[in-house]
Order: C-alpha cells, then structure tokens, then sequence
C-alpha cells in the first residue's frame, strides 16, 4: 500500500526535470583581452624570439583569440572600412569586368567563383547580383576561402536562404543563395573543385604574414620580436624589434643576392597562393584579378596595424587590432613569369605565364573624376577608389595573371582596363 502511493513515475519525470533545469543555466564567459600577449610572451620566454611572421599568424588567426577569428572588424563601427562595403558599384564593375572577359572566351562551364578573404561577403553577393541580371549564373557554383567562423556565419546570412555546417568535412560549410547557386566555404585553396574559375582576391594578400629583414654590413638580418623588459616593473605585456644574431633559414631562402634595400618584407604565402592561382588557370582555365595595397619591389617598412579606423602599433596590445603590410606585387609576378607546363593540343609544352600589373589606384577619401598618370612612357588608368585600411594614400595596384593558352583571344580583344 506504501509502495503504491509513491507512484515512481511521476517521481522521476520531476528527478529529470531538476537535472534540466541546473544544465540549462547560462554562465557568462569572461574573455580574456590579453590571451594573446600572454601567449605570444610565454613562446618567447620558452623559445626565443619569433619572426614577424609567426607574430601575425598569432595575432590574426590564433583559434582561441585571434584578431579574425573572433569578431566583424567591418564598418564604422569596426577597424576599417572596405570599397564593397562603401557602395554596391564597386562590385558590380568588378562583376561586370569578369563577365566581359569571361564571355571573349567563350562563357565556358561549369564555372565557378572563387574568393579569397570574403569578408562580410558583401564583393560575391553583388557579383552574383550581376550575374543574375544578365542570366549567367547557369551552371555557376560560389567558393568562399575561409578560415574565420564567425565572418563565415556572417557570409552565410547574408548569402544565403539555406546553409549548415560540418567542421570535420572539407567543405566545411554549405547552402544555397535566393537563385539557387551553391555555396561551399573552405579553410585553404588546394581544397576546392578544379574547374573554370574566376578568382578574386580583394585586400586578401595584404594581411598574409610577412618575414623582415634589415641590411647589416654583413648582410641581411632578420627582424624578430622578442620580450621587452624596460620595465620589469609593469604587469603590462610588452614587445619590441630585435635583429637576429645569426642568419635565419628564412633570409638564406628568400633575400635575393642582387638586393639593395635597406629593408625589405617578404610573404611565403603569398607566393604560394599566388603559385597556386596561377596553376589552377594552366590546369582548368579561368580569370584571376588581385586588388590590393602594394607596390612593385620598391616598398621598404610597411608593417603596420590598425584600429577604430587609426594607425596604431602592431606591438601594442596584439589581438586588438588588424595587422597589414603592402603586397609586394614584383615579387609574386616573379611566381607567375617562371616556366610553366601547359598541356596544349595533347602535348606538353613549357611556357610562360605573363603576369603584368595593372591600373594604379590611388586611394582617396572621397572619389573622384579618373585621372591619368605617366608610368614608365605609359599612360594608365587611375581609378579613384574609396575606403580601405587607413586613408592614408597608399597605391592599390591590380593584378591579373592570364595564361599563354588565351594570349591569341586577348591579343584581339584586349583586356579591359588594361591596355
């Protein structure tokens, strides 16, 4: 009779429910502003001084608190301000410049559109906004390159009508946009299809890590950055510049004999990806252009970091703010202008990639009519281009790879904007 009274089952539907309610309270998590620093001094302490490079690679894109991996650094409310961001016809003349060139060979398909570092995503949406007036988006896929998942969540919403996620698979996120088009986001460009490809890489390159190397009577030295114990006092995290005793693997492997700057900067990845671009185009055809802060070999100290829209220093508070540095554009075109191996009409034969800069732009506050300057005997186009990191006046140049398999169409039909 005891035992009845109890009705076990209602005794466990309230035991559960207490278990519910104390796994469903909500803790607030603290973040720690100075993870980085304390991780960057505790690798030094217990290795040494670490390049510049690795520096970056820390700041930027750690997985626990990196500058990229944890917030939209976009817009007035942001660090900097980027030319999609700014007005819808930056993008569509970008749009409108891939479909020109896309159609003088032949609108081949299927194709795909591949960005590196999309932002907000707001450069591929208007892309495909254009695309779709001029019904072309037939057989079209959209590939994203990557690395941060919150911009990723942020590209999803406003690409997409339908997405999900897998962080174990290559593709590590899918969906759909509002016509249709399949979207794919990956951590690395090895990783996506091989087709036809228009590649678009919009202020991508500058924010890759760079090596520094300054010239010493006995050669070239790299820049390293180690502890700075000026005030042992202060329970602040400090950096500073030193100049390696020895020579580095890295500036045995990428200063070149016939160097004269006092100083110079020198990004692996970006010569990878780059390499990479430009084989993607020998083995399944397609279309790169390369916008970005940068210079022809002849930029010395651009090392820079910025934050709420201002120059600030990359040492101070690492984790704040984005960091940058000009793309050397000699140094990457140098990539593309070494043999190639084409496989032309069943044969293999080695040619070269042409790779030639393209309209300087100078960045400006407020746009303006176009302009021209003289170049080296050549007139070029200067486009008055807004926005970008720091308003400072530093020149955008653009790049566009085309391999030796096309020269014949653009012999007859120059490009674009480039001749």
């Amino acid at each position: 009779m005891f035992l009845h009274q109890l009705k076990p089952a209602k005794f466990r539907v309230i035991y559960f429910k207490g278990i519910r309610n104390i796994h469903s309270v909500k803790k607030k998590v603290m973040r720690d502003e100075n993870y980085i620093a304390k991780h960057i001094y505790q690798k030094i302490k217990a290795k040494g001084p670490i390049s510049v490079a690795e520096y970056m690679k820390q700041v930027l894109t750690n997985s626990v608190a990196g500058y990229y991996m944890r917030k939209d650094m976009f817009g007035e409310s942001g660090d900097f301000i980027t030319s999609p961001e700014i007005t819808q016809m930056f993008g569509e003349m970008i749009a409108v410049w891939f479909l020109n060139e896309w159609q003088k060979m032949g609108s081949p398909k299927p194709f795909q559109i591949v960005e590196l570092g999309p932002g907000r995503g707001t450069l591929s949406n208007d892309i495909l906004k254009v695309f779709a007036h001029f019904k072309c988006l037939h057989k079209c896929s959209l590939q994203l390159i990557e690395i941060s998942p919150i911009l990723s969540d942020i590209q999803a919403k406003l690409l997409c009508q339908a997405n999900f996620s897998d962080d174990n698979a290559v593709a590590y996120k899918r969906g759909i946009t509002h016509d249709d088009v399949p979207v794919q986001w990956y951590r690395q460009l090895s990783d996506i299809p091989n087709q036809f490809t228009l590649f678009i890489a919009h202020e991508f390159f500058d924010a890759l890590p760079i090596h520094k190397f300054h010239k010493k009577y006995n050669g070239y030295k790299e820049v390293l950055i180690d502890i700075d114990l000026s005030n042992p006092k202060s329970n602040e995290y400090k950096f500073k510049y030193v100049l390696a005793r020895n020579h580095t693997p890295m500036s045995q492997l990428l200063v070149k004999a016939n160097e004269t700057r006092e100083h110079i900067e020198i990004s692996p990845d970006s010569i990878l990806i780059y390499r990479q671009i430009c084989e993607r185009i020998n083995l399944s055809g397609g279309i790169a252009l390369v916008c970005d802060y940068g210079h022809d070999g002849t930029g010395t100290d651009t090392f820079r970091a910025f934050k709420d829209h201002k120059q600030v220093d990359p040492l101070e508070r690492p984790g704040s703010a984005d960091l940058t540095a000009d793309v050397d554009f000699g140094q990457i075109k140098n990539v593309a202008k070494r043999g190639w191996r084409h496989h032309n009409n069943g044969s293999d034969h080695s040619k070269k990639l042409p790779a030639e800069d393209g309209p300087r732009v100078q960045v400006q506050e407020s746009g303006g009519e176009h302009k021209k300057q003289e170049t080296a005997g050549e007139s070029d186009r200067v486009l008055q281009i807004p926005g970008g990191r720091g308003q400072d006046g530093r020149e955008v140049q653009v790049l566009r790879p085309l391999p030796e398999t096309v020269r014949k169409i653009f012999d007859r039909c120059p490009i674009i904007g480039f001749s």
